[in-house]
């Protein structure tokens, strides 16, 4: 069956709290386990007032527990906020937990703006830069203990916890190629070079002791309601949350409006409709067909979906519509079956 995963950014909305936040999607992250979704990933985020996954790797844990089967892990952890050792224990300390279910996807964002950067005891001139080495050095820490290492992560050495990168643009998909591993693409909010990405990714892959050959996922926003309408409806809150960014604002998560052209100009309409130009929302026969021609533009292994609904029942019932249609879909010409090696995605 088709892998289909979800991303959550623990949306916090107009009127509640984060501790509301945090139990809606632990009942989110039983509904994806009970319906059988390949993975539960969320992403870091900071100083976002409606965004509550800042602290990723303590809602890992969260969702792990509450959680039998799914694979849940951070889409992603943003490095040049961090140590690579102390991902590599936090990490190390959730593999520990729940064996054979973590995942760490890394990005090489801040995720914030350049004041919260500094506030990260960053240096906004410099973060990113030493990505790719700081990638290289976490795997150092996941990998066996050799004799005499002086610094090690504990837990963490030897668990071999799968990485991935995921990326926006070429930079992410030239190094997941040249490292060998599985690489996501966040085209759920910058589709502008997806096809691209995917196309440098998969021609430069060089084999690794943790993939053999490219394993590629793409996001896409999805929802899905019992009507085209109401569908359309549910996802003006993610539509209003993105002009109220354009404005500079950060706030909640809004209710649904009837009419989303009351509340954007025509240029923040064009500009909100080009970075979620890869969504899907609809009736289930909508999103069925719009899921199949982008598994077949993409050739993606897998595709994560996300959404941000302000009524949690209708976010439950948008996640059972869209395991139903699991069976329909099929993958692309071309697109790998499972990763090969031990410890891959």
């Amino acid at each position: 069956m088709y892998p289909l995963s979800i991303l959550d950014l623990a949306p916090i909305r107009e009127g509640h709290d984060a501790a509301d936040a945090f139990r809606c999607l632990r009942e989110r992250a039983r509904a994806a386990d009970r319906l059988e979704f390949t993975r539960y990933w969320l992403a870091e985020h900071h100083n976002m007032t409606g965004i509550g996954s800042a602290a990723t790797a303590v809602l890992i844990g969260h969702v792990a527990g509450a959680t039998e089967r799914i694979r849940v892990g951070a889409g992603g952890i943003m490095l040049p906020n961090h140590a690579p050792l102390v991902i590599a224990e936090q990490f190390g300390t959730l593999a520990a937990l729940y064996p054979g279910r973590i995942d760490l996807g890394l990005g090489r964002a801040p995720g914030t703006d350049p004041p919260t950067i500094v506030a990260l005891r960053r240096d906004p001139m410099s973060a990113g830069l030493e990505f790719p080495h700081d990638v290289m050095e976490l795997q150092h820490y996941f990998r066996p203990a050799e004799p005499g290492q002086r610094v090690r992560a504990v837990p963490g050495a030897g668990l071999a916890v799968p990485l991935w990168l995921l990326g926006s643009s070429l930079f992410s998909a030239q190094l997941a190629a040249h490292l060998g591993l599985p690489f996501a693409f966040a085209s759920h909010f910058a589709p502008e070079l997806l096809d691209a990405a995917l196309a440098e990714y998969r021609g430069r892959f060089q084999p690794s002791d943790q993939l053999d050959r490219p394993y590629a996922m793409a996001a896409l926003n999805v929802v899905v309601a019992d009507t085209d309408a109401e569908a359309r409806r549910l996802f003006t809150s993610m539509q209003q949350q993105s002009v109220g960014t354009l404005r500079g604002l950060r706030g909640p998560l809004p209710p649904p409006v009837d009419d989303i052209a009351a509340v954007w100009t025509p240029a923040e309409r064009a500009a909100v409709e080009a970075k979620m130009a890869c969504s899907a929302v609809g009736a289930p026969e909508t999103i069925r067909t719009a899921l199949t021609a982008f598994i077949e533009r993409t050739g993606a292994d897998e595709v994560m979906v996300t959404a941000r609904l302000y009524d949690p029942a209708a976010a439950l019932r948008s996640l059972e519509l869209l395991a139903g249609l699991r069976p329909a879909l099929a993958p692309a010409a071309g697109a790998s079956a499972a990763p090969a090696l031990a410890g891959g995605p």
